[in-house]
């Protein structure tokens, strides 16, 4: 959290214009990943359209489980970047579709993109289009507007005191033919799933897991998918306040 002129400021907003004073300062400019625009540029030249928007602009919410809270959808990625700055993401499929119409051979591209921080927050998002690096953009864009807040937790026996690095009980996700059920790990095992899994709990920040699958898991997109179902099915469960402390239930972030 920053602020500016006695006013606190979302740390993505702030980031952006020191950035911009640096650069007119003539600090070198560090490059970022080259696929779309700069997240920082996007958020000095921005113009909220949305309730939300204009309530993190203004300095009302300043983190993202504000944001949340008050129950108003995610529009504008804007909000995403100014609330999380820094978010890393990767893209987990991209196919080719090809078809064959009157007119010729008709090209589109499917691409599966995941986002988090590593601590607490992921999103996932399909899309489709007919050039690949707009996709791509297209895909990070929309899993920035899925992302959401997970618990962690130590819900092993062999797991000790402190911070959740594990899911806090057992949870199953669907997708299509695909089921992947989460189980707590101690700490220190790492994650015991498959390379799509892994992805998405990587970002999500869970270090420690079980995991056993059903159907066709060689399915990369509903793997992904269902995994990240699982660790929504995280945020249905109630879990009492004596709970949460036994099982060390951390929401969101844990390095702050």
């Amino acid at each position: 959290m920053s602020e500016e002129n006695g006013m606190p400021q979302a740390p993505g907003l702030a980031a952006a214009f020191a950035q911009s004073q640096d650069s007119e300062e003539g600090a070198p400019r560090r490059r970022g990943r080259g696929v779309g625009p700069d997240p920082m540029e996007m958020l000095r030249n921005w113009t909220p359209k949305t309730r939300l928007g204009r309530m993190v602009q203004s300095g009302q919410i300043i983190t993202i489980d504000d944001a949340i809270s008050t129950g108003m959808p995610i529009r504008e990625v804007e909000i995403v970047d100014a609330l999380i700055p820094g978010l890393e993401d990767d893209i987990i499929n991209v196919n080719m579709i090809q078809r064959m119409t009157d007119s010729g051979r008709r090209v589109r591209f499917n691409v599966m993109a995941c986002v988090g921080n590593r601590d607490g927050y992921v999103g996932l998002a399909i899309c489709k289009g007919k050039e690949v690096a707009s996709t791509i953009r297209k895909a990070i864009e929309n899993a920035k507007l899925n992302i959401i807040q997970i618990q962690r937790g130590n819900g092993s026996w062999e797991s000790g005191q402190g911070s959740g690095t594990s899911v806090p009980f057992k949870v199953t996700g669907r997708a299509g033919s695909t089921r992947i059920t989460l189980l707590p790990a101690p700490t220190g095992k790492g994650l015991v799933i498959g390379d799509t899994g892994r992805k998405v709990l990587d970002l999500a920040g869970v270090t420690d897991v079980w995991s056993r699958s059903k159907g066709q898991t060689r399915t990369t997109i509903n793997f992904a998918q269902a995994t990240y179902n699982a660790l929504k099915q995280l945020n249905a469960h109630r879990v009492s306040n004596d709970q949460a402390g036994r099982l060390n239930i951390v929401k969101g972030r844990v390095n702050e």
